[in-house]
């Protein structure tokens, strides 16, 4: 009998599980459109040699009395047409399953993911490599057999170090934040967060959840190019003037927000490119940034200024390793490893209740993506988008196209109408899609 390769969940993983809800099952979806209708066969034939090179896919979740670990498994996915609501629960504790799917929508790949298994850096690199598989099935006389070697096939890091060690890799956190303080670290360096967030209270944004709690999703497309001049001239990032438009537009759709004057948002930083990886699995942090209304100018690029000062502290090597070595050391502490899983779960699931009510909205943007060829001439639009507990936009460019893709668990979108209101009033040229959700939608009677 074949011992199965198993590793434990690191600690962004455990937080996924205590939190994941009726309403925000912790999954995530990433997709390119192809310049064709997708061919479920050659599809199909793409995910059984793409799955092969992720070790980490394989994974089925288990529990334990004290933890939850990543298990080897021998089943195979099976590429389906979308037939499912966005961003659909994956993990049922009911059922031994694989923790992504992939299905297609016209000319949609779509990867889907459970976020206790990767983020979206790990999922990207799979996405591309089966996009770049299912273009070099469906058009070999595009590729030259001669010149193509295994490593150029395993190319993405994810895949190259799983198929070298053909194990479930693990945790990057283990690696970086587990053992001795740096040396080059000075113990005065400012702590820009403490362990557990204790923020004052921000805005939450009003709603009606959907009628089966599925995601709203909105996808935003326009010009990078254009968003990016309107950014560059406020000075800051692209990330940070996108996220005081957001807010900004949920001021605007709320009427001017009430007493509670100040908007917060979560945003996600790849520690990849601070702590080199090439693991799929999990490996970011949170930064939080607020604005607090009527205290001075409140113009989108004054408060994009004031996030971005906030920002860049909390954002450097330094200041990343302080915070994860501190959650990694709290992770150790004896009474926390004999605490039986059930319990954990529940410390988990409160100390992120507690965030929450520090958190307006979430932020989140993967970049520019640039695929090789000859995949890049045949994908255009890529998006990206998650489950949500609170208003979120995920942001992704490709192909000269910026998509926004705005998901919420609530039916209103004016917020999404005012954001682009805003662009557009700015001469950027956007165009909208939705998800239907609501049963006049879903009937072909409302608009979506």
């Amino acid at each position: 009998m074949t011992r199965r390769k198993w590793v434990r969940l690191d600690n962004a993983s455990n937080i996924f599980l205590a939190a994941r809800s009726e309403t925000d099952p912790k999954v995530f979806r990433l997709s390119a459109e192809m310049d064709h209708d997708v061919d479920p066969e050659v599809l199909q034939s793409a995910l059984d040699i793409t799955y092969d090179r992720y070790r980490l896919y394989h994974a089925v979740l288990r529990r334990a009395i004290f933890w939850y670990y990543l298990q080897d498994s021998d089943l195979r996915p099976t590429v389906s047409p979308e037939t499912k609501p966005t961003c659909a629960p994956i993990y049922d504790v009911d059922r031994t399953g694989l923790l992504f799917r992939v299905v297609y929508h016209h000319r949609r790949i779509i990867l889907e993911v459970f976020h206790a298994l990767s983020d979206g850096t790990g999922a990207l690199w799979f996405l591309t490599d089966l996009a770049r598989e299912y273009i070099r099935l469906q058009y070999p006389e595009q590729y030259d057999y001669q010149d193509t070697s295994t490593a150029e096939l395993t190319a993405q890091p994810g895949a190259a170090e799983e198929a070298a060690s053909r194990e479930l890799i693990p945790d990057s956190f283990a690696t970086y934040f587990r053992g001795k303080t740096p040396a080059t670290r000075s113990t005065d360096d400012p702590d820009p967060q403490r362990l557990v967030p204790q923020p004052q209270k921000a805005f939450r944004v009003p709603g009606t959840k959907t009628p089966d709690y599925r995601t709203r999703a909105v996808e935003l497309t326009m010009p990078v190019k254009q968003v990016l001049a309107l950014a560059k001239a406020e000075g800051i990032s692209l990330t940070m003037y996108l996220t005081a438009l957001f807010f900004e537009s949920i001021r605007i759709a709320s009427d001017g927000l009430g007493t509670s004057q100040t908007l917060a948002a979560s945003v996600p930083v790849n520690l990849r490119q601070f702590f080199p990886s090439v693991s799929p699995r999990n490996f970011f942090a949170t930064v939080r940034v607020a604005h607090t209304y009527g205290n001075g100018d409140d113009d989108i690029g004054a408060v994009g200024r004031h996030l971005d000062r906030q920002f860049k502290p909390q954002a450097t090597p330094e200041a990343l390793d302080k915070k994860l070595r501190r959650f990694a050391k709290l992770e150790r502490t004896p009474l926390l490893r004999i605490v039986p899983r059930p319990l954990k779960d529940g410390i988990l699931r409160f100390v992120n209740w507690i965030n929450n009510r520090g958190l307006t909205v979430s932020v989140s943007n993967l970049g520019r993506v640039i695929l090789p060829e000859p995949l890049e001439s045949h994908v255009g639009r890529m998006a990206f988008h998650v489950s949500a507990v609170r208003p979120q936009i995920c942001v992704i460019s490709h192909a000269d196209q910026l998509t926004i893709s705005f998901s919420s668990p609530f039916i209103e979108t004016d917020h999404i109408r005012e954001f682009a209101r805003i662009l557009t009033g700015q001469g950027v040229d956007v165009t909208v899609a939705a998800a239907r959700v609501t049963e006049a939608e879903l009937s072909g009677q409302g608009t979506a």
